[in-house]
Parts: C-alpha cells; sequence; structure tokens
C-alpha cells in the first residue's frame, strides 16, 4: 500500500508539472499572437495540429503503454513538451504559422501521452479486493477509485489554472522567450524525478498487445466516448479563442488579468473536480451511466442563460464572471464522473487502451471545439459560441442516454 501510494504522487507530481507547463504556453500563445495582430481565427489554427496529434497520440498511445510501459510514455511526453517548448524559443522573425503548428503538434503528443499515463496509471495502484482484473470490484476499492482519480483530475486543472496565470505573468515579466526558457528548464527537473522514481514495468502488459485492440469494442466505452467528444467541444468552443479575445477586445483587459482569470477559473474548476466524490454523495449518489446525461442536461442551460443575460441590461462582465462560475461548476462535476467512469470499466490489463481511445475522442473535441471558436467568434460573436456550446451539450446528454446499465457491463 505505502509503495503504491508513493507511486500514485510521483505520477501526480509530474502530471502537476507537465500540467503548469501546458497551461502557460496555451496562455503564452494565445495572447502573445494576438499581440503581433494575429486574427482570432488565425491563432485557433495555432492550435489545429495541438488537438488533431492529441487524436493520434490518444489512438496509439494506449497500445504503445500496454507494450512498453506507461511511465516511458509519461517521459517520452515530457521530453517532447520540452522540445516544443524550446523550439518556439526561435527569433520572432522564425515563428511563422506553419512553425509554430508544428511545435504545437509536439506540444499536443506531448500533453496527450503524459496525460493518458497519468490516468491509466491510477488504476494501477489503487487497493482493490477481489479480482484486479474485474470490473466491479468491491465498493470501497470503487469509492477509493473515485477519490484517487477525481483527486488527480481535479489537482491537474488547478495546476492548469496556475499555469495560464504562469503564462500570463511572465510573458509581462521576462517576455515570450525568457518564459519559455523557465518552462523547460522547471519539466526538465520533473522528468528526472519521476524517471528515478517510478517502476520501470509501470502498466506494461504480460502478453503481446495486438494493434488492432487500440479500437474499443465496449458499447459502453464507446458511447461515453462520443458523449466526450461532445462535452469539450462544448467548453473549448467558447473557451478557447473567443472568450480571451473577447476579453482583451471587448472588456478591455489586460494580458495579467486575463492569465489570472482563466487561471481563477481553472483553480475553482479543479478544486470542484477533486470535491466531486464528496459532492455526488450528498447529492445524487455515486456517478453511473443516467448521472452524467442529466448533468448535461442542466449544463446546457448555462449558455443560453449567459446569452439572455448578455442581450439584457446586465453587466456585461458579470454575465460573463457569474455564467462562466457556474458553467465552470456544473461542468467539472460532470467531467469527474465521466473520468472515473472510464477508468472503472476498463480491467487492468485493457486500463491504457481504453483510456487512450477516451481520450482521442476527448481531442477530437477540443479539436472541432478549438476551430469552431476561432470561426464563430470571427464570424458571430461570442454570443454564436454559446449558442454552440449549448447544441454540443444537449448532444453530449442525449449520447449519455444510450449508455448501458453498469450492471450489464
Amino acid at each position: 500500500m505505502e509503495q503504491n501510494f508513493r507511486n500514485y504522487l510521483t505520477i501526480t507530481g509530474g502530471y502537476w508539472a507537465f500540467t503548469i507547463t501546458d497551461g502557460a504556453i496555451r496562455m503564452l500563445v494565445v495572447l502573445y499572437f494576438y499581440q503581433l495582430g494575429y486574427n482570432p481565427l488565425e491563432i485557433a489554427m495555432l492550435f489545429l495540429f495541438y488537438e488533431f496529434f492529441g487524436i493520434v497520440t490518444n489512438l496509439l498511445g494506449g497500445w504503445l503503454g500496454a507494450r512498453i510501459g506507461l511511465n516511458r510514455i509519461m517521459h517520452i511526453g515530457m521530453i517532447l513538451q520540452i522540445a516544443a517548448l524550446l523550439m518556439l524559443t526561435v527569433p520572432a522573425a522564425w515563428l511563422s504559422v506553419p512553425f509554430v503548428m508544428a511545435a504545437q503538434a509536439l506540444s499536443g503528443i506531448a500533453k496527450d501521452l503524459n496525460k493518458m499515463s497519468a490516468k491509466a496509471g491510477v488504476k494501477l495502484f489503487v487497493p482493490t479486493q477481489g479480482n484486479p482484473n474485474s470490473n466491479s470490484g468491491s465498493s470501497d476499492g470503487d469509492s477509493k477509485l473515485f477519490r484517487w482519480v477525481a483527486m488527480l483530475t481535479g489537482s491537474k486543472n488547478a495546476l492548469k489554472g496556475a499555469g495560464f496565470f504562469v503564462g500570463g505573468a511572465l510573458l509581462a515579466w521576462v517576455g515570450f522567450r525568457g518564459a519559455l526558457i523557465i518552462l523547460a528548464a522547471m519539466l526538465s527537473i520533473a522528468l528526472l524525478i519521476t524517471w528515478l522514481l517510478l517502476p520501470p514495468e509501470m502498466g506494461k502488459t504480460r502478453t503481446k498487445t495486438k494493434f488492432s485492440a487500440i479500437f474499443s469494442k465496449s458499447p459502453a466505452i464507446n458511447y461515453l466516448s462520443a458523449a466526450r467528444f461532445f462535452l469539450f467541444g462544448a467548453r473549448d468552443v467558447w473557451f478557447v479563442v473567443g472568450l480571451p479575445v473577447f476579453m482583451v477586445a471587448e472588456l478591455g483587459w489586460s494580458f495579467t488579468q486575463v492569465g489570472s482569470f482563466f487561471a481563477l477559473w481553472v483553480i475553482g474548476y479543479g478544486i470542484v473536480q477533486a470535491a466531486a466524490p464528496g459532492l455526488l454523495r450528498c447529492i445524487s449518489g455515486p456517478p453511473d451511466e443516467r448521472m452524467v446525461a442529466v448533468w448535461a442536461f442542466i449544463l446546457a442551460a448555462v449558455p443560453v442563460l449567459i446569452v439572455w443575460l448578455l442581450q439584457s441590461e446586465f453587466s456585461v462582465t458579470a454575465s460573463i464572471v457569474g455564467g462562466l462560475a457556474l458553467f465552470g461548476f456544473i461542468f467539472a462535476v460532470n467531467s469527474a464522473a465521466h473520468s472515473y467512469l472510464i477508468v472503472s470499466w476498463s480491467n487492468h490489463e485493457k486500463v491504457s487502451m481504453n483510456v487512450g481511445f477516451y481520450y482521442m475522442a476527448n481531442a477530437g473535441g477540443r479539436l472541432a471545439g478549438t476551430v469552431l471558436s476561432g470561426l464563430i467568434y470571427q464570424s458571430m460573436g461570442l454570443t454564436g459560441c454559446l449558442w454552440f456550446s449549448s447544441t454540443f451539450l444537449i448532444t453530449a446528454a442525449l449520447i449519455s442516454l444510450r449508455l448501458p446499465r453498469t450492471a450489464s457491463l
């Protein structure tokens, strides 16, 4: 138990360090290239390969993790992220759109290798009773798994929020290239620590895993993955490009203010995710397939509410800040339930492949949301982004209604 907990803390610590750089580089790219005169659609396109290669990485990363070990996947991700950070330190004249997209492609691969290995790794270290390859296990084991997954996911998002703040603050303090060098140095230290502490064969399967196994054959995993696609597309369609550009262009906020706001939002979002097991125990009980559908329907009403507030006589700033706080709370609970279900429904031998397939859909939703965020904001403004968000959430809820009963899995 003590060794398992130490490994869990090591994975979490490495994930934290990586996540700070991931949030920071995103905020740095959005704000720096807006400062250079890029329009919202052009900024969105800078993240195109980041999200696209996230899809490919999640599809292949689970299979690779099963063959070579999850710790090696995590370390490859860290090395690629360091390379991506250093690529962007070249002179400003070299920062063409194709060059930045290539650097973001490396960062996207790195992020999803790191995330997949961390979340799949948690399953390996949670103490369970009974058969470790069983999907069910004891209720105590399931409860502990939910708490550990929620803590990992929630703390990661809180640190990503800190990354947004770090990115905005470093941009104002030491400039674009100085910020990237500091972040690369920090992640290099985390790479060394996790390399020394994690077991070398973590997550490697005992038998050769066929390449065809990367595609899930479980209806439950497939439906949950499809719902995840629309859930995260709904967030990013207004969150990635539209909202930060709106805050700078329409509300007159500084880069530091935008970075600080996003930091506080994501930190709060992460705190709610980490607290989700206790919240759900009081509100609706442990997560199941029906719960994620209900919460998605509730969440779909929030963008509509924000549109109504923006079109009324309410303060624009108060409407955005208050609406985003409500959206973040409900989204965090739903996301935490999703993250628990994908790990809970996967046995030990297939956990890396199922998590990889699931987060491939997650990356696909982010890709669609990112591109649409720039495109729709440029043509329809923030209101258009919010309408698309609500439509995506209703779709996610309808797909979630198709999930089979947990007892039949």
